[in-house]
């Protein structure tokens, strides 16, 4: 008789999802049911959304990563398509490597199917004027600032290194210490407080080391001394993720990828059930059992030999049967999360600079005050098939907010004319018109470092005790991480099962230091 086969449910067909599902399939007998609420779009925040022909990748996700595992699987499921005239070295990790080392290349049957390697251009928005992100110590940038603002950045830069903030527990601790108190105000304090709604002294000084690391003002200047040696911007070893000027692309954005996964976990055996809700998690000991899936046609029950969690924290202890400790309960509840919502702008002609050149930017930082708007995406600039008609210009104004609030509450149609506005407020628009434009609202897109956030360990370590339940991915572990640092969680959750352990603080080690890494152990270096 044949022995039934093993089960794992995934909650969330977002990277670190379908992550999940794939490594199973490939490397265990496990059958993965990915349980998906969306009923259109894998991906989650890192889906493409289409509209009239063209495409709006949400937040921007530039694929590359520290990580020698996840490079070579991205470049599994859609190869690197090279043009042999240029570089084929990419920057990661510190170090430049050869992008056909060890991944896959593409070959003309791939078509369109392919990762390119795309320019990145960032540029902030401050004072009518555009500055290089991250700041750079050039001519341009101190002749933009001007001599008065360019000797307080100095000498406040200078104190903070002779005299920092100790301890060092806020975010605005974290700047200041790295920054000094002038350039902190000037190019970090109103975008960071627009993104999350709070002063940054109410912030966490662990977001800074996540998403900024080692980066500072020394950084800065040894860059601008390597463009001077002519070294290019692919140069060097000790190049932070920040200053990473190429990265790879999938032609359709983001969810072309996510959705080719989506495919071949089901044509591999696997499930993947959109529009549909785990409403219902049991468990018997120091085991999840079972869980309770919402469908179309009523109520299931799936008897679950793993779980994996990429649903929101607080969720998960809503679903989570059975009695859950008072501070258990206390902490999921009171974590909180930061809302986003873009709106696509159609116009009648690309943006063009002040000389009439084409923006070149992938994005921009928006830190003039008096508008709402925190970025501004060039669709096009990610890669040219995400506008369907190449005579109009295609972009995104994304903007920071809270689930129910008045800018999100407001009507569709009403949101596009304001994010015209703001598009011609902030001397972006000029002669061009404004031909239609679509919303795309993402809650929970950020998990705040506020709240309870600092007594999450309560909430990790209760469920880190049931030894088949995994909890992974941004939500899942409610960390703002990225897609790569999802996927490597999702990759060492199966690497746990393989090797039959149950201690998951591998998993949560991802993206808590500077260099990520896992045990040596998996037969897997990432750092």
């Amino acid at each position: 008789m044949n022995e039934k086969k093993k089960i794992a449910v995934i909650i969330g067909a977002g990277p670190a999802g379908l992550t999940a599902a794939y490594e199973l399939l490939t490397r265990t007998d496990i059958k993965p049911i990915v349980i998906e609420r969306d009923a259109e779009y894998v991906g989650g925040i890192s889906r493409t959304v289409k509209w009239n022909g063209n495409r709006i990748d949400l937040g921007g996700h530039r694929f590359f990563s520290k990580s020698d595992r996840v490079m070579k699987w991205w470049s599994e499921i859609l190869p690197v398509e090279l043009d042999l005239d240029k570089s084929t070295d990419i920057t990661y990790q510190r170090t430049t490597r050869a992008l056909t080392d060890g991944m896959r290349m593409a070959s003309s049957a791939d078509g369109e199917n392919v990762l390119r390697v795309r320019p990145r251009k960032t540029r902030i928005l401050y004072g009518g004027k555009l500055f290089a992100y991250p700041v750079e110590l050039s001519f341009d940038t101190l002749s933009k600032l001007g001599p008065v603002k360019v000797v307080k950045i100095g000498w406040t830069y200078m104190w903070s290194r002779l005299f920092p903030r100790k301890p060092e527990t806020t975010l605005e601790d974290f700047f200041i210490n790295r920054f000094g108190t002038e350039l902190y105000k000037t190019f970090f304090k109103s975008y960071t407080e627009k993104v999350w709604g709070v002063p940054c002294r109410e912030l966490s000084a662990e977001w800074g080391a996540q998403r900024i690391k080692s980066l500072s003002v020394s950084g800065a200047i040894a860059h601008a001394i390597k463009k001077l040696l002519h070294a290019g911007p692919l140069a060097g070893k000790s190049v932070e993720t920040s200053l990473i000027e190429q990265f790879l692309y999938p032609v359709y954005g983001p969810g072309q990828l996510w959705e080719r996964v989506a495919d071949q976990v089901q044509s591999k055996g696997g499930e993947v059930r959109m529009g549909e809700s785990v409403v219902g998690i049991e468990s018997a000991g120091s085991r999840v059992t079972s869980v309770q899936v919402q469908t179309k046609a009523g109520t299931e029950i799936i008897d679950a030999d793993y779980v994996f969690s990429t649903t929101d924290v607080r969720l998960l202890a809503q679903i989570f049967n059975g009695h859950l400790p008072a501070e258990v309960e206390d902490v999921a509840g009171g974590l909180q999360y930061r809302d986003f919502l873009t709106v696509g702008l159609l116009l009648d002609a690309p943006l063009v600079e002040a000389d009439r050149s084409p923006f070149l930017d992938t994005w921009m930082y928006v830190h003039e005050p008096g508008v709402n708007v925190g970025r501004v995406q060039f669709f096009n600039n990610w890669s040219p098939q995400l506008l369907a008609d190449q005579s109009r210009g295609w972009v995104g104004l994304e903007y920071f907010c809270a689930e129910g609030d008045a800018l999100w509450n407001m009507r569709d149609e009403d949101l596009v004319a304001f994010a015209g506005e703001e598009l011609a407020k902030i001397g972006l628009l000029r002669d061009r018109t404004v031909i239609g434009g679509v919303v795309i609202r993402q809650p929970k897109a950020y998990p705040s470092y506020t709240g309870t956030y600092d007594r999450l360990s309560v909430v990790r370590d209760h469920f880190n005790q049931f030894e088949n339940l995994f909890l992974i991915g941004r939500n899942g572990m409610h960390r703002y991480n990225n897609q790569d640092h999802s996927m490597l969680a999702a990759m060492m959750a199966v690497d746990n099962i393989i090797a039959g352990r149950t201690d998951k603080s591998a998993l949560w080690s991802i993206n808590s230091e500077e260099d990520y890494h896992e045990e040596k152990r998996t037969g897997n270096t990432v750092s």
